[in-house]
């Protein structure tokens, strides 16, 4: 698979899933990004579910578990604390 047909795929599933995924519990952000392993950005592309914090798997209602992969592509869920707007005067 070439690099546009798998981020075609990656579009595809991100948009398939979002409205399901933004309505999880923890949830802010649904996107197409890098993973991170052990905090560090790698080369491989996924879809990018943020939340609040990670949370362990018996905190979470089984409906808000973010499963590893959507229609075949690599999800990754990545902590990105309260998103608050402001502004400045």
């Amino acid at each position: 698979m070439t690099q546009d047909e798998s981020l075609e795929r990656l579009r595809a599933a991100k948009t398939a899933h979002e409205a399901d995924l933004m309505r999880r519990a923890n949830v802010v952000g649904v996107g197409i990004g890098l993973r991170r392993r052990g905090g560090e950005l790698t080369s491989e592309r996924a879809i990018v579910v943020s939340v609040v914090q990670k949370m362990p798997l018996s905190q979470l209602a089984p409906g808000d578990v973010i499963p590893r992969e959507l229609d075949g592509m690599p999800v990754d869920v990545q902590p990105v604390g309260e998103l608050r707007a402001f502004h400045t005067l």
